[in-house]
């Protein structure tokens, strides 16, 4: 496997622990000294970026997050990675969800366990939100429910 193709299976791995909340291995994502920056809110370290997203995106908060179109350069032990994000982020219990894109803004390094995040962040290009009332007929599944047609 390629340098280039580790770092994309560490970003996949780093939106599915986020989308299906585990934490620990959403954790082993990063260097512990690593950074984040999502528009301006902004975490020091790996610990206050992981408690954050699970104290605001855990049990009851249904999240979708997918990248595409990723822009990778290694040098050496380093890297920098550029992706194109949509999301969405939907609060049942508040009737709201939001809908957005954005770029991230990755740097890596390779460590003896493989290739982690040192810095992420990203930009928004735009953000939509809604308040899901006003979609009449909308039902909304969370893990384990199902709608029987």
């Amino acid at each position: 496997m390629t340098d280039i193709d580790e770092i994309s299976h560490l970003k996949y791995r780093y939106l599915q622990t986020l989308d299906t909340k585990q934490w620990d291995e959403f954790a082993t994502c990063f260097v512990s000294d690593a950074t984040g920056d999502y528009n301006g809110l902004l975490f020091q370290d790996r610990d206050a970026l992981v408690t954050y997203m699970q104290t605001n995106l855990g049990e009851g908060i249904l999240t979708l997050h997918q990248v595409h179109h990723p822009e990778i350069a290694v040098d050496g032990d380093t890297a920098t990675g550029r992706w194109y994000l949509q999301d969405k982020v939907i609060v049942p219990a508040f009737h709201f969800m939001l809908e957005g894109a954005a770029f991230y803004d990755d740097r890596y390094v390779r460590t003896p366990d493989g290739w982690r995040v040192a810095h992420t962040g990203y930009r928004r290009t735009f953000e939509i939100t809604y308040d899901l009332a006003d979609l009449p007929g909308l039902k909304v599944n969370g893990p384990g429910e199902h709608t029987h047609v």
